[in-house]
């Protein structure tokens, strides 16, 4: 759990069009080369992106057993996993590791987001002891009792997909105790339905333009240089 609150925050909200991950990328020195990949939000399959918080090494062995699982299940069965369903095997596999000797918890936390026939849109949030539940709005990581008090008085039922955007990023800033936002601290991710083909669903994760363009929406873009100087 110590791991887990010295973590990069995450934040998953949910709106009328689908779901939005949004994530803090920690810099823990200037001399560190950037990662190519994200290092906070996940691909589990077509249908469901997860965020994490806590021990990335613990993060990947649980990532790489739902991806397993996932093309497992549309192996046998032809079709999608339920979001539910694989969560609940990896929340089964960390209940274990929690009640044998000579094993410590996984440290990491998850945010799940996925779309399946049953249910639609669904974000879910997991701990190390292996509970789960279903959120509207939510948060884990460094300052996540804060971002929980800031979504429960400003998230309302039927939020657009920019509504939601703003919101995440506006949680996240209030976390992060920063007025400004760079681009290359933060990692957005919607999961919606293709607008081209709705039977599809597409996880997109919000490049540097776009990232400007919400930052700006929300007032906490930083300043650029030349407007400084004026």
């Amino acid at each position: 759990m110590e791991a887990i609150g010295q973590a990069g925050s995450c934040v998953g909200v949910f709106c009328e069009e689908g779901v939005v991950l949004a994530a803090e990328k920690k810099v823990t020195s200037k001399l560190l080369e950037p990662s190519k990949t994200s290092e906070k939000v996940y691909v589990i399959d077509k249908h469901i992106v997860c965020a994490v918080a806590g021990i990335t090494a613990d993060a990947n062995i649980l990532i790489n057993q739902a991806r397993l699982s996932a093309q497992r299940y549309r192996l046998a069965y032809q079709e999608p996993v339920p979001v539910e369903y694989l969560l609940q095997l990896i929340c089964d596999t960390k209940q274990g590791y929690t009640q044998f000797g000579g094993l410590r918890p996984f440290g990491v936390s998850f945010l799940f987001a996925g779309w399946d026939r049953h249910y639609g849109f669904q974000l879910y949030q997991s701990d190390p002891s292996g509970n789960y539940g279903g959120w509207k709005a939510t948060a884990i990581g460094a300052n996540s009792n804060a971002a929980q008090s800031i979504l429960k008085s400003d998230y309302k039922d039927g939020l657009l997909l920019s509504d939601a955007l703003q919101l995440a990023t506006k949680v996240l800033s209030k976390t992060m105790d920063s007025t400004t936002l760079a681009v290359d601290k933060l990692d957005l991710t919607t999961l919606i339905k293709s607008k081209s083909d709705p039977s599809m669903i597409v996880a997109h994760s919000l490049n540097e333009e776009e990232l400007e363009a919400v930052l700006q929406e929300t007032g906490l873009a930083k300043p650029k240089p030349a407007d400084e100087a004026s």
